[in-house]
C-alpha cells in the first residue's frame, strides 16, 4: 500500500513525533529509500540532526527507520556505531500518515505511545517506558481500547524479535547498505 502522499526514492522524509496530548517529540530527517512487503524504509545517517523538546543532537550511527503498511509501531534499526549500543528500537505508535509539503520533501507523522521494544547488544530484549505509559495513560488520558491495543501490539512484537521473524530478520543490512550508497 502506497500512502496518499507517497515519497519516491532519494526525498528527504522529515519524521515528525508527536505525544498523544499533541505535544512535540522527535524530529529526525531522513531519505526514503522504498518500501517492500513489510513497509517504508528511511535512510538516517550518521551526524543528522535531531531534536525534540529539551534534546537536540548530532546522530552517533547510520539508521533505518521502517514505517509497516500496517500496525502500530515504527522500528528503527541500528547499525553497530550506535554509542549505546542499540540494535533495534520500535516504538509503540498509532495514527502514521504522511504528507507532501514540497516537491521532494515529505513529513511522516505519528503518534507515539511511549512504549518501546528494544534490543541492545549489553542487555539484549526488553519493553521499556512502561512505567512512562503507566503515568501518561492517566495523565493524559488514554482510551482503555487503545491501550490494550498498544500492549497487544508490544507482546506480538516482544515475540516476532525475539523469534527473528521478518521483517526483525537482518533484512534491514540490504537497505543499510542502499542507503549508504545515496549519502
Amino acid at each position: 500500500m502506497r500512502p496518499a502522499a507517497a515519497p519516491a526514492p532519494g526525498d528527504l522524509v522529515v519524521a515528525r513525533n508527536r505525544k498523544y496530548d499533541g505535544t512535540a517529540h522527535w524530529v529526525v530527517p531522513g531519505r526514503y529509500l522504498g518500501s517492500d512487503v513489510h513497509g517504508h524504509w528511511i535512510f538516517q545517517g550518521t551526524g543528522e540532526f535531531i531534536s525534540r523538546p529539551g534534546a537536540a543532537l548530532y546522530t552517533g550511527s547510520d539508521a533505518v527507520l521502517l514505517v509497516p503498511h500496517t500496525g502500530d509501531w515504527v522500528a528503527t534499526f541500528y547499525d553497530g556505531a550506535h554509542p549505546d549500543g542499540v540494535e533495534l528500537y520500535i516504538d509503540l505508535a498509532f495514527d502514521l500518515s504522511w504528507e507532501r509539503i514540497r516537491p521532494a520533501v515529505v513529513e511522516f507523522h505519528m503518534v507515539d505511545m511511549d512504549l518501546d521494544v528494544v534490543r541492545t547488544r549489553d542487555r539484549g530484549l526488553f519493553l521499556d517506558d512502561e512505567d512512562e505509559f503507566a503515568a501518561h495513560r492517566l495523565e493524559m488520558h488514554y482510551p482503555a481500547e487503545l491501550c490494550t491495543r498498544m500492549e497487544s501490539a508490544a507482546a506480538a512484537l516482544m515475540d516476532a524479535v525475539a523469534s527473528r521473524r521478518a521483517p526483525f530478520d537482518g533484512r534491514d543490512a540490504a537497505w543499510f547498505t542502499l542507503g549508504r550508497t545515496l549519502s
